[in-house]
């Protein structure tokens, strides 16, 4: 058994399949005749015109057809009788189809990269990638691509990108495991924005399994089994179907009120990466969108920033799918370690403190622009709130809204119609922002606060480090000191505040923030039901009155205490 940390809760029990790119090692030892390495070879090269044809067939869904093209290079190389003919030639002189492959194809290579004509310089790189596709084909190994899988599986890897995570199948994947990552890596917070059972941190997962493997995915407390027994997999899977018959109880409060015994009401909210979530917030009982990440729309294009109109597209889904229901959606919060295909970062000793997020928007202007004018089109179509990511200054913050002042107007002026009334917000998730809280509330229509970051921020550690994830502390006194002082300052002004970090939707936090007048909890679909028992069983008045001895003690451990007692009681 591995342990490991629970990111999204389920269990899952299922085949692995491992995201690892394989290592190609060729030898020269002739494993049969002159014949059988030729049809080793020839069944290998048809497998790959295959592989290639079925990667398109499922890419076409999401590219334009200039961005298909490259895989239309690619079978036209897997396809060239010259590449072919050569490589049998050299298995007829007595080589394997593995090494005979390798070196007609290193030949090509060197070919093609000495040519002046940058065409042919590029095709140097449809050559490598064939040329790896065919030998893997040959040595049997597997090349992973989560976009070509076709039945029920567990992806097992070191870790997911956030495009790795946007691109996984929800009918097909029955759970994730990491061998790094916590509960607020984005790969994470993806599972379960995507309501998949998530494991992360466990260390070794790659080394302890093989490709078919079954795989028992404990979510719920954060462990993993290996080829477990006949007894073992029944025992999971009544412990998977009680889990599930949980989550269905709890759908008796899908259209209840958040509302404490003393009638004080709350809002809650989900957290989402595009359109496809928004079902998972409704049928989870969720009272709007708190966070719509719309940096996945940009990582999820190919070749460049997305048009206004693909965009526009996007946000109209996503507040016609609400219902009138208040949608917040973040600007452009790219950077850190979040890339973009078609976009260079510089490079920065320490980019999550780096050049991103409103600091890219407000220096690449055109990309900013755009996304504002998508956003103002579709405000129309439900209630937008926009609020900028990773604001530390009043300036900041008043530069980035004369950019979305102006763009709405130049919109009135062109005949567009807008929304009578879009709140403007910003994150506060730099501790700066918190302290100055009640000064950005003069020009701000809201705040939300990003826990995942202010806690990093506060702390000065990077919450992807396993050695100093102790100081993950989210009901440190300090912190919830820092929470007190946003939510105050909002108020002073009449303003809302919510928050959208992952701390919204912690049942150990939702007392606490309850009690310090949070407004608004935004979280993943999935935990907004509990997070409705929870607060439907506490007094306002009572957490109140905790939150004020909470933010005066010393240690989270002390927090802790002070919250099991209250709810115990």
């Amino acid at each position: 058994m591995l342990k490991g940390i629970a990111a999204s809760s389920g269990i899952a029990i299922g085949k692995v399949y491992k995201l690892q790119a394989p290592t190609v090692t060729v030898s020269n030892e002739v494993k049969g005749s002159v014949e059988e390495e030729k049809a080793r070879f020839n069944a290998a090269l048809e497998k790959t015109i295959k592989d290639i044809e079925r990667v398109k067939e499922v890419a076409s869904a999401n590219l334009s057809e200039e961005e298909l093209a490259i895989f239309d290079a690619h079978l036209m190389m897997a396809q060239d009788p010259e590449l072919a003919s050569q490589i049998l030639d050299m298995i007829d002189g007595g080589n394997s189809a593995d090494y005979a492959t390798e070196q007609v194809s290193n030949m090509m290579i060197s070919m093609f990269e000495s040519m002046d004509n940058d065409y042919f310089k590029e095709r140097a790189a449809d050559v490598k990638d064939v040329s790896f596709r065919l030998l893997c084909n040959i040595l049997g190994l597997i090349i992973p691509d989560l976009n070509t899988i076709s039945e029920e599986v567990i992806i097992v890897a070191e870790d997911l990108t956030p495009s790795d995570t946007a691109s996984l199948n929800k009918q097909y994947t029955l759970g994730f495991c990491t061998e790094i990552g916590g509960r607020t890596s984005h790969s994470a917070i993806m599972a379960r924005s995507l309501e998949i059972p998530a494991v992360v941190g466990t260390g070794t997962i790659l080394s302890e399994c093989e490709n078919g493997d079954m795989l028992i995915m404990d979510a719920l407390a954060g462990e993993v089994f290996v080829n477990p027994s006949e007894e073992q997999i029944k025992e999971y899977e009544a412990k998977r179907d009680a889990f599930l018959e949980e989550k269905k109880a709890l759908q008796v409060l899908k259209n209840e009120k958040s509302v404490t015994v003393d009638g004080h009401e709350v809002e809650l909210a989900g957290n989402i990466g595009g359109p496809n979530d928004v079902e998972g917030v409704v049928n989870n009982g969720g009272e709007g969108v708190g966070l719509f990440r719309t940096e996945f729309l940009y990582m999820n294009s190919e070749a460049d920033f997305p048009s206004e109109e693909e965009q526009f597209e996007a946000y109209k889904a996503v507040l016609e799918g609400m219902n009138g229901k208040k949608v917040v959606v973040r600007t452009l919060d790219i950077g850190g370690d979040k890339k973009l295909n078609y976009f260079t970062f510089p490079e920065e000793m320490n980019p999550f403190l780096g050049y991103r997020a409103i600091r890219f928007c407000l220096d690449r202007k055109d990309v900013f622009r755009t996304q504002l004018r998508a956003l103002i089109r579709a405000s129309v179509y439900g209630r937008l709130c926009i609020m900028f990511p990773m604001i530390a200054t009043v300036k900041e913050f008043l530069d980035a809204k004369a950019v979305f002042e102006e763009e709405k107007a130049k919109l009135i002026a062109e005949g567009v119609k807008v929304a009578d009334k879009i709140e403007v917000g910003m994150m506060v998730e730099i501790p700066a922002a918190a302290v100055l809280a009640d000064e950005f509330a003069k020009h701000a229509d809201f705040f939300s606060i990003g826990t995942n970051d202010l806690i990093q921020y506060s702390m000065a550690a990077d919450r992807m480090s396993e050695k100093v994830s102790y100081l993950y502390q989210p009901l440190n006194p300090s912190l919830l000191r820092l929470v007190k002082m946003t939510i105050d300052g909002a108020h002073s002004q009449g303003k809302w505040a919510g928050m959208c970090g992952e701390m919204a939707g912690d049942p150990n936090a939702a007392p606490l923030l309850l009690g310090l007048g949070l407004d608004e909890f935004s979280m993943s679909a999935t935990s907004i039901l509990n997070a409705r028992k929870i607060i439907r069983s506490l007094s306002k008045a009572e957490m109140t009155e905790m939150a004020e001895k909470a933010i005066h003690m010393q240690t989270e451990e002390e927090v802790m205490e002070l919250v099991k007692s209250a709810l115990n009681k």
